[in-house]
């Protein structure tokens, strides 16, 4: 039956977003790392990488690239384990994780933490994939 085939589809799609979402938020607290791809450390786009990485998902290296790859979403359709993106020429990117927070390698100074995206001036946009 296709609607079977579409139910298990979705509920696949939701395991990966739990797997990616749940690496990222085991990494809070570790350090930012320019070019790191864990896993001591992270840079922006080398987190999301390693997150999708875990749920069988391989996404491009660098942001702008990450950008250029996923799927477009607007803000209010935006749901966990979406990516948004950072600055005029897309330099920087996080996860959605729900209740208007993302989940992102932030600075050298602060590391991962967790940051509220309406306090973002710099936000350019959202792409989803899995």
């Amino acid at each position: 039956d296709h609607r079977d085939l579409h139910r298990v589809d979705r509920r696949q799609r939701q395991m990966c977003i739990e797997t990616a979402l749940s690496f990222a938020l085991a990494q809070l607290g570790k350090p930012y790392i320019w070019g790191g791809t864990g896993p001591t450390g992270y840079d922006c786009s080398g987190l999301m990488m390693a997150s999708w990485g875990k749920a069988g998902v391989s996404l491009p290296r660098t942001a702008a690239a990450q950008y250029a790859a996923g799927t477009p979403v607007s803000t209010s359709d935006l749901q966990p384990g979406d990516l948004v993106f950072f600055y005029p020429g897309i330099t920087h990117v996080g996860m959605y994780i729900g209740d208007g927070k993302f989940i992102h390698a932030s600075s050298p100074r602060t590391g991962i933490k967790v940051s509220v995206l309406a306090q973002q001036s710099s936000y350019q946009g959202a792409r989803r994939f899995g």
